[in-house]
């Protein structure tokens, strides 16, 4: 599709915050392919009956049309192709796919090619909605993917001293590289990790969106790969998430009330 259209500007994307502004205006922040994050005003899209009523909502994906106004673009018309509402049907799932949402924020950019972070968005919101599908496992692929998509992962492919790309056994602590067998002994601070763990973030860095969350891990390779990647993420970004705050406490709940039931 041409990016522009008459005098209107075709955007596609999807929403990641929708506020409402004055008493019936929504400001929306999309993000988009040809322009990465922009600043979108919708008129009137909290009124019953306003075109933009079910579009000018977080999740919704489809062609935004818009004009260039002084600061902002204002929304003219829309094409939606999902509004992924059974996200917002499922408490869980909702609070999976705000965080995805706010994650994505994060690391979006205005006027870069938003097109990598946006299959990597999509393909999670709708990787939540696949009841075979393990949902702390997607969380855990898309936080190491998409630090990956914003330049900032381990280098988990050869080993930091000599390069080879087998038998890779242990973290460099400081330098949050991988180390061979041979080379473990080289260095004096390591991690111990499983090939297997490390096997799976060759995987999520490297593996097509498409085939990225439909994989299965044995609790203790699923344990220690949640444990590094959180301590990454914790390494590489440098703000607070109130959706994962949420998704946090849901989370612990279920475990206890888990436990409980045992």
């Amino acid at each position: 599709m041409r990016e522009y259209m008459d005098d209107k500007i075709a955007l596609t994307g999807i929403v990641l915050i929708a506020a409402p502004i004055g008493e019936s205006d929504k400001r929306l922040v999309l993000l988009t392919r040809e322009r990465g994050k922009v600043t979108v005003f919708a008129r009137g899209a909290r009124r019953p009956g306003n075109p933009f009523l079910a579009a000018a909502n977080t999740f919704a994906f489809g062609t935004f049309y818009v004009k260039e106004a002084r600061t902002a673009y204002q929304l003219v018309q829309t094409e939606i192709r999902n509004y992924f509402r059974e996200i917002t049907e499922d408490v869980e799932a909702a609070c999976y796919g705000s965080y995805f949402l706010e994650f994505a924020d994060y690391y979006a950019r205005e006027n870069d090619d938003g097109t990598q972070i946006i299959q990597l968005l999509y393909g999670a919101l709708r990787a939540v909605l696949n009841q075979k599908l393990d949902r702390e496992l997607i969380r855990y692929a898309f936080e190491l993917r998409m630090m990956a998509a914003g330049g900032e992962y381990p280098q988990v492919f050869e080993c930091a001293v000599c390069g080879a790309k087998h038998d890779l056994c242990a973290f460099l602590t400081d330098k949050n590289s991988v180390l061979c067998r041979s080379c473990v002994s080289k260095v004096q601070r390591s991690t111990p990790v499983l090939e297997s763990t490390i096997y799976t973030m060759q995987y999520v860095i490297s593996t097509p969106v498409e085939r990225l969350f439909a994989f299965a891990l044995s609790t203790q390779v699923k344990k220690e790969f949640i444990r590094l990647v959180e301590k990454f993420r914790r390494r590489y970004i440098d703000r607070d998430f109130k959706s994962l705050e949420i998704l946090e406490i849901m989370r612990h709940t279920r475990n206890a009330l888990y436990k409980d039931g045992q």
